[in-house]
C-alpha cells in the first residue's frame, strides 16, 4: 500500500511563491509515474505537472509551464511543487498522485492519491 502526504499549502498573495512537498511511503519501488493536481471549488481536477521515475522528462500544464517546477529527493522519497509567480486562478486543492504505469496529466490514471493540501492566492 502506498501512502502519500501533501504539505506545504498556504494563503500567499499574487506574484508569490509556495513550495509542496509529497511525502511517499509504502511500496514506493513499484511506482512509474509522479503527478501534481489541483481541484478548485465547482471545477473538475487538472493535472498541473508530472513525471516518470525512470527517466527525467518533466510535464506541466500550459496554465502554469515557466511558473513551476517539479522535483524529486529519492533519498527522502519525497516530490517537490515549486510554484512562483502564483496567480488568483491558482487557487485549489493541490493533490500528490503516483501509479505504476506512464506519466500522464489525467487524474483518472492514478491509483494513488494524498489527502490534498489547500493553496490561496488572494490578495
Amino acid at each position: 500500500q502506498v501512502q502519500l502526504v501533501e504539505s506545504g499549502g498556504g494563503l500567499v498573495q499574487p506574484g508569490g511563491s509556495l513550495r509542496l512537498s509529497c511525502v511517499m511511503s509504502g511500496f514506493t519501488s513499484n511506482l512509474y509515474a509522479i503527478g501534481w493536481f489541483r481541484q478548485a471549488p465547482g471545477k473538475e481536477r487538472e493535472g498541473v505537472s508530472c513525471f516518470s521515475v525512470s527517466d527525467t522528462n518533466t510535464y506541466y500544464s500550459d496554465s502554469v509551464k515557466g511558473r513551476f517546477t517539479i522535483s524529486r529527493d529519492n533519498a527522502k522519497n519525497t516530490v517537490y511543487l515549486q510554484m512562483g509567480g502564483l496567480k488568483p486562478e491558482d487557487t485549489g486543492l493541490y493533490y500528490c498522485a503516483a501509479q505504476d504505469g506512464g506519466a500522464s496529466m489525467k487524474a483518472e490514471n492514478y491509483e494513488y492519491w494524498g489527502q490534498g493540501t489547500q493553496v490561496t492566492v488572494s490578495s
